[in-house]
Order: structure tokens, then C-alpha cells, then sequence
């Protein structure tokens, strides 16, 4: 199917628009170009600052299905690289922690925090063999309102000037952002396109009708929802009032609902409380299928009972709740008898608007239609 066809319905003007079209949710090869021309061409949260603060810290993960280490260098230097070794292609190092140097657990050949090849076994041989001349290949990095984004495309502008105001805004809402611990990861395996998930996060026309306990806990007369050039921010008072349904915020020092969607599927979340960050990273795993990672950073590793609270509201309420609607969704354009929906528009920027949602989408088609060119 064709560019113009899944664009087709969609307007500039959100009161004049209609969604995406299904196949872009559901079939194979929009997936694909999903996983190469947007999550492998954009800026992909890999972690917060504080597991790459020490000198020789590393984190590895899978961006876009291609595996990448960022690593701490002995001269304070950030660095990014395929995770991959240049004789054999196996990866070098799993999950997070620290080391001197790089060292693959096949052959042996070790490469230091540079990327540079410096010592391989038994090559002493070869002819026109010289490490000097082997390094890993570089990814880009940054870091970023208290977190640390890599970006597979070499020629991509950086995230700071991507972002605009994103993170004056985030040094606002959340300015001890850089000083948050790790306290707990919630991961989540859904029956549902990516690009739905983001959909849901975006929008809380739906959240009256399927989150009774969250507006009992965020002011919805507050909800504004604000869309910027790669970013939307959503925010309301929140956790002041006498109905409260969703967990104890007796105690919270934050009383604000603070959110930030980043292009193409990183979500910023500061909820009532104590000084906390949460990150939603939102995994394309196939056409059917996403997974999900919820990091909590609170001001200690260990959560109070509030947090506790909190985490559970989150993983038995929340996350149900929205699960069963994307995967029902996911459902529904698999059958013929949907392909495109209206955009439901307040000009106002409420929370009770679908804009934000719109403003993704066409992000999602400009990606599509420079790769078509």
C-alpha cells in the first residue's frame, strides 16, 4: 500500500481529520518501515544519567533490533557503539555494569572504551593485520534532561536542537531529574501495534470513561495538552483533591501530573508524590506486538509504602486498563470493518483531545514521505 493511502483522510487541521489508515497498524511491511525509517533514523532513550556517571560504566541494549553499548570512558567522554565485534560479530557485553575495556566472550579480542581495537589473540601471523586500524562502530549520544539517548543515524541533528523547549520544561517539572535513583522496572508484553500505544498515551478523551481512579486523582479541568515540534506535554494539577481513588498522596511534595511524549516513543512521566520520574519506553516488537518498560526513578532505591502504592495502582489498574483497550483496539483494525477514524478536536488543548494524537501521526507520515522520496 501506497503513502498517499495510508495519509489518505488525514488534514492538517485536526477538526478536519481522520486517523491514520489501519494498514499502518497491521501489516508487515509498515512495520518495517516503522522499525527503518523512525525508530532507527530518531533519538531512543537508552537510560538514565546515573548508570553511566562512572568512568567505565556501560549499558547495552537493542535499539531498532540492532544492539548497541554507550560506555563511560577513562577521559569522562560518552560514547555509543554497535555492540558488535569486528571479527566475528559477536556481541561484546550484556545488560550494564563496569569494565576497563571491551572484551568479547568469543575470541577474546578486546577493545578498549574508544571503541579501538587493541589486543586479538594469535594474529601475530596475519598478513596486513594491524589493530590500529579496527574500531567499533560509532553510534550517536547524548545526554539529556537528566537521561542518556542514542541515535542509529549518523547524520541526525542533535537532540538538543531537535527538542526546542523540551528540556527547559523538563528542568521546571522535574528539576531534580539528574539526582533520581533507579527504584523499579514494570514490563508489559502487548497484543497491539506501537503506534496504538502511543496513540492511547496521547489522548485522555478515553480516560473518563476507562480510568475512573486516575481522574479522581488528576484535575481534568486542568489537563492542557501542548504539541511542539518532535514533543507534546500534557499537564494538570493533581493529587489535591478529596476523591482520590488511585493511591495515598497524603504526603506528596509533587502535586502536579507533569508528561512528556519525545518522538517517536519515549514517554516522560512525573507523577504526584515525592520527587519522581518515570520513563515509558515504548518497544516496536512486530505488527502485533510491543513491548513495554516502565522505569521508576524516585529519591531512593527503595520505594516508601506510598510508592509501593503507587507502582501497583500503575501495574494492576492503570496498565490493565489501557492493555485491554489497545489490544481491543489492535482487534478492530484487523477486521474490515474499520480503516480510518475522525480526530476529535478541542481547539482549547484539553485533555479531552484527540490533537496531540493528530500531531503524532503526522510525524509518523513525514517520516513515510521522506523515505518515499
Amino acid at each position: 500500500m501506497s503513502h498517499a493511502s495510508i495519509a489518505g483522510g488525514w488534514d492538517i487541521d485536526p477538526s478536519r481529520s481522520s486517523s491514520l489508515h489501519a494498514d499502518a497498524y497491521t501489516k508487515a511491511e509498515w512495520f518495517e518501515a516503522d522499525q527503518q525509517q523512525i525508530i532507527r533514523q530518531t533519538w531512543q532513550w537508552l537510560c538514565h544519567v546515573e548508570s553511566l556517571r562512572e568512568s567505565g560504566s556501560y549499558v547495552a541494549d537493542q535499539i531498532g533490533g540492532m544492539p548497541v553499548v554507550a560506555v563511560r570512558g577513562r577521559d569522562g567522554q560518552l560514547r555509543a557503539f554497535y555492540n558488535v565485534c569486528k571479527h566475528r560479530a559477536h556481541h561484546l557485553v550484556e545488560g550494564r555494569g563496569t569494565t576497563a575495556n571491551l572484551v568479547c566472550p568469543y575470541h577474546a579480542w578486546s577493545y578498549d572504551l574508544t571503541g579501538q581495537l587493541k589486543a586479538a589473540r594469535h594474529t601475530s601471523n596475519l598478513v596486513d593485520f594491524d589493530t590500529s586500524t579496527i574500531c567499533l562502530d560509532s553510534v550517536q549520544i547524548t545526554e539529556f534532561g537528566g537521561m542518556v539517548y542514542v541515535n542509529l543515524e549518523p547524520n541526525a541533528a542533535p537532540l538538543a536542537e531537535q527538542a526546542g523547549d523540551l528540556a527547559d520544561e523538563i528542568a521546571r517539572w522535574a528539576p531534580d531529574v539528574g539526582e533520581l535513583t533507579f527504584a523499579h522496572r514494570l514490563e508489559y508484553d502487548i497484543a497491539s501495534n506501537w503506534k496504538n500505544v502511543v496513540d492511547n498515551f496521547l489522548e485522555c478523551y478515553h480516560c473518563h470513561v476507562a480510568h475512573q481512579d486516575f481522574v479522581s486523582l488528576v484535575d481534568m479541568d486542568t489537563y492542557t495538552v501542548t504539541t511542539h515540534g518532535i514533543y507534546s506535554s500534557h499537564m494538570a494539577e493533581a493529587g489535591r483533591g478529596d476523591s482520590n481513588s488511585a493511591y495515598d498522596v497524603t504526603d506528596a511534595t509533587v502535586r502536579d501530573h507533569a508528561v512528556w511524549w519525545l518522538w517517536p516513543n519515549t514517554c516522560l512521566m512525573r507523577y504526584p508524590g515525592r520527587g519522581n520520574m518515570i520513563v515509558l519506553k515504548i518497544i516496536p516488537v512486530g505488527p502485533n506486538r510491543t513491548r513495554e518498560t516502565y522505569d521508576f526513578f524516585l529519591e531512593t532505591p527503595d520505594p516508601n509504602d506510598a510508592e509501593l502504592e503507587s507502582i501497583r495502582y500503575l501495574d494492576e489498574v492503570l496498565q490493565v486498563e489501557d492493555i485491554g483497550l489497545v489490544e481491543s483496539v489492535q482487534r478492530g483494525m484487523s477486521t474490515s470493518a474499520f480503516d480510518q477514524g475522525r480526530i476529535v478536536n478541542d481547539p482549547s488543548g484539553s485533555g479531552l483531545s484527540e490533537h496531540a494524537l493528530h500531531h503524532f501521526h503526522g510525524l509518523v507520515l513525514d517520516a513515510y514521505r521522506q523515505a518515499s522520496t
